[in-house]
């Protein structure tokens, strides 16, 4: 089994599927089979639950202090989710060190001809 994200580019949500392949004896080729868990909140990472087994509530008298942990797939999900925002912004500090280093070049460039002159 894994998780797998997928953007759907009509609304720009993230969702969040569990994903299990198994082998189709009458095709003979592999196959998969998702099932839906929860979206991506775009402010926090986090996974929003959604579809039936997304909308149970907690018992109204629980502080929410007192839930039980997370199961595993939703810790999965929730490390993910945090491996992608930690890879969004070393992706944007990669291409500002790239931007940077044009500079620099250009400068030296700039610089090297001035005194080739």
């Amino acid at each position: 089994m894994s998780i797998v994200n997928h953007k759907d580019k009509r609304t720009g949500v993230t969702y969040v599927y569990e994903s299990e392949s198994y082998w189709d004896k009458e095709k003979k080729q592999p196959r998969s089979k998702r099932i839906l868990i929860g979206k991506i909140d775009e402010a926090t990472g986090e996974v929003i639950p959604t579809g039936k087994s997304g909308r149970k509530k907690a018992s109204a008298g629980a502080p929410a202090s007192d839930k039980e942990p997370g199961s595993p797939i939703t810790d999965q999900v929730r490390l993910l989710s945090e491996k992608d925002k930690e890879i969004r912004i070393l992706k944007a500090e990669n291409r500002s060190l790239l931007r940077e280093k044009k500079e620099i070049l250009k400068a030296l460039e700039t610089l090297f001809q001035k005194l080739k002159d």
